[in-house]
């Protein structure tokens, strides 16, 4: 399609290929950029959904002036599949080649600066995804069915083209592959370009009935806004505390191999032979069986066990992807994939994994921080017995505000049991958040039918009442009470079935909801009727199961239909990624679908949340938390007030956001 000028251009359809020396899975694409290597070789287009264009920038082609100028142009809409890869890559590619059409959304003050506006991108596997399908454009291929597919060949070209090389004989000492070192590839590699932005443009075309709501862009717009701004780390910290790992390591296995006798004290194999010669036989090493092996065993394989402890503890790979990914602002971005669980809609960790960072417990943080940012290992060793365990609390400490400004943490409190007891009608439970109740005495005093105080009378007794809170909300029995830990930290086997029917007496309306949810599901499924059940929506239509959230956002299902399940009983079963990350098809029932709705409910109150605070600078956020980089006059108790405001579509839940000031990022 022939264009005269950019006003001409509405749309535009892109996929690259590019080079870098660094690795793109380790160090993430802003990272990736800024390696001095750093170039686009391909440029695939297509101007308002018309034919495919390839530009070979890497044998000296260039892309027409009013495909650039679009770039920057806020009223083209760019198009991509994963395009936070696009737009990152591009910005950096404008900076150096084009600055004149280079431009920058970020205000005085915030660290955006060095990226495209998102406000003009959109994202075809964020619309796979709202669709409940897989973020891959393969896979979302492969289950559309789609004419053209997206070619095999290219994981091999990209590992040919993309990355460098090993310097070989018979490929000259070369460490980087040209188009010249194979054209017949390289014409190939540009086919495949040309085929990604078709399979993109195909995915578009399919889903166009199924357009994603302009509020969840507005969402996803955010989500790149908090992702260009990155976090910043103390390099100092996480520097040492690789190196001290190292030294503790080292020290460690030489105890061990003193101990006993072994060339691997760190091999399962050869350490279930020494406890087997020592007179223990053991079926696992793992975590829980370290634990309860060493109260059993005699002294000296206590202290075996328990070095091997401490050399588990893998706290030095989050260090590591701390440095991988540090860019050269001492900011680590792109951490957080937007919709990355499609179940719920909720985001997804990458790279550092902020999602499950250890907690830290220790009182004196601080002084633990400085020893090791002074990498003094005498100090940490003789103040604390176990090194490595400090290493692993203080890697939250790693996260520090900008010099100058300080850092608000505020999360929601008990944010799905007070969204499950709205929506379940279950009101004692809400008068206990009304009134900033604690929600395990209160369930256990319900569960016991006596008063349960935290530290005053029968504060036994809430411990059963948190465990019961965290297990069996969402139709979980003696099973998920075990999962959770019940055993280990002493219930009884014979305590746990009582424990379930207890919380489930307490609990009625909750319980009726899990399966008014289950009939709802299955009229949709039989009847292709739709109903609407506490302001929740559930229709079938064009093959697909559809809840209606309060907030207007859709959960998607593929193909749902009746199905058996393994008791021989009727179930519900649809497609999706499920527990071997394979598509397949998955069972679910009453309680699995509330504990998607609770979820997505909460997710979607977090996002309220971070529009009302979009005026601060938020550079994280982990579960129901976001992590605020401020001046320090910004007023704790404001931000928590805003937070906690319920969104005009939840009209009578109860929200509480609590929060705390520091230097640097914890565990509060």
């Amino acid at each position: 399609m022939e264009v005269d000028t950019v006003s001409d251009i509405k749309t535009l359809s892109i996929d690259i290929e590019t080079y870098s020396g660094y690795d793109l899975n380790k160090c993430g694409v802003y990272k990736y950029v800024e390696h001095p290597d750093f170039d686009i070789l391909l440029f695939g287009y297509a101007v308002n959904g018309g034919e495919v264009q390839v530009v070979d920038l890497a044998c000296g082609e260039e892309i027409p002036e009013k495909v650039i100028s679009s770039l920057s142009d806020e009223s083209v809409v760019k198009w991509a599949f994963n395009a936070s890869f696009e737009r990152v890559c591009l910005s950096m590619w404008l900076r150096r080649n084009h600055p004149d059409h280079f431009r920058s959304y970020s205000i005085e003050g915030d660290s955006v600066r060095n990226y495209l506006d998102p406000e003009a991108w959109r994202c075809s596997m964020v619309w796979s995804a709202y669709m409940g399908l897989p973020l891959s454009l393969e896979g979302s291929g492969a289950v559309l069915g789609l004419e053209q597919q997206k070619l095999k060949e290219g994981r091999d070209l990209i590992r040919y083209f993309c990355v460098p090389c090993k310097a070989t004989k018979a490929n000259g000492g070369r460490t980087r592959n040209l188009p010249e070192h194979d054209p017949e590839k390289w014409d190939l590699f540009k086919s495949y370009n040309k085929r990604d932005v078709e399979v993109e443009m195909s995915i578009q075309k399919r889903l166009a009935g199924y357009p994603v709501p302009g509020f969840v862009w507005d969402e996803y717009h955010l989500d790149q806004e908090i992702n260009d701004r990155g976090i910043a780390l103390d390099m100092k910290v996480v520097e040492e505390a690789i190196e001290l790992d190292g030294q503790t390591r080292e020290e460690l296995q030489e105890t061990m191999k003193e101990l006993t006798d072994l060339e691997n004290p760190n091999s399962v194999a050869q350490m279930k032979q020494w406890l087997s010669d020592q007179g223990t036989e053991v079926e696992s090493l793992g975590k829980k069986d370290v634990a309860k092996l060493i109260e059993e065993v005699p002294e000296d394989q206590k202290e075996v066990l328990r070095l091997r402890q401490q050399l588990a503890k893998s706290s030095v790979k989050k260090y590591q992807a701390m440095q991988n990914a540090v860019c050269l602002d001492g900011r680590a971005r792109g951490m957080f994939q937007f919709y990355g669980a499609n179940r719920s809609g909720r985001w997804a960790g990458r790279l550092i994994q902020l999602q499950n960072l250890p907690q830290n417990h220790m009182e004196d943080l601080e002084q633990a921080r400085e020893l090791v940012k002074a990498g003094n290992l005498d100090a940490l060793t003789m103040l604390y017995e176990n090194v490595p365990a400090v290493l692993s609390e203080l890697i939250r400490t790693a996260f520090v505000p900008a010099v100058g400004r300080k850092f608000i943490v505020s999360d929601f409190s008990a944010i799905e049991a007070r969204v499950l007891s709205w929506l379940a009608g279950e009101q004692w439970r809400t008068d206990v958040f009304v009134n900033n109740g604690d929600i395990y005495c209160a369930s256990a005093s319900a569960m016991f039918g006596v008063p349960v105080e935290k530290h005053g009378q029968n504060a036994e007794l809430r411990q059963k009442g948190k465990i019961a809170e965290l297990a069996l909300g969402y139709g979980g029995s003696v099973g998920a009470l075990k999962s959770m830990g019940a055993i280990e930290m002493g219930l009884q086997e014979e305590e746990l079935q009582p424990l379930v029917d207890s919380w489930r007496s307490a609990n009625p309306n909750i319980v009726r909801f899990w399966w008014d949810v289950d009939r709802a599901v299955k009229k949709a499924i039989r009847q292709r009727k739709p109903s609407v059940l506490k302001g929740i929506r559930f229709e079938c239509r064009n093959g697909m199961l559809f809840i209606t959230l309060p907030s207007s956002r859709q959960l998607s299902y593929v193909k749902p239909r009746m199905g058996e399940n393994r008791f021989g009983g009727e179930s519900v079963t649809y497609e999706g990624v499920g527990a071997t990350k394979k598509w397949e098809r998955i069972e679910s029932y009453g309680p699995k679908f509330v504990e998607n709705i609770v979820q997505a409910i909460s997710r979607d109150i977090l996002c309220y949340a971070m529009k009302t605070l979009r005026h601060c600078f938020i550079c994280a956020h982990v579960h129901d938390e976001l992590i605020i980089e401020c001046s320090m006059n910004v007023d704790l108790s404001v931000i928590c007030e805003q937070m906690g405001r319920t969104p005009p579509w939840a009209d009578g839940l109860v929200l509480r956001a609590d929060g705390y000031e520091t230097m640097f990022y914890k565990k509060d």
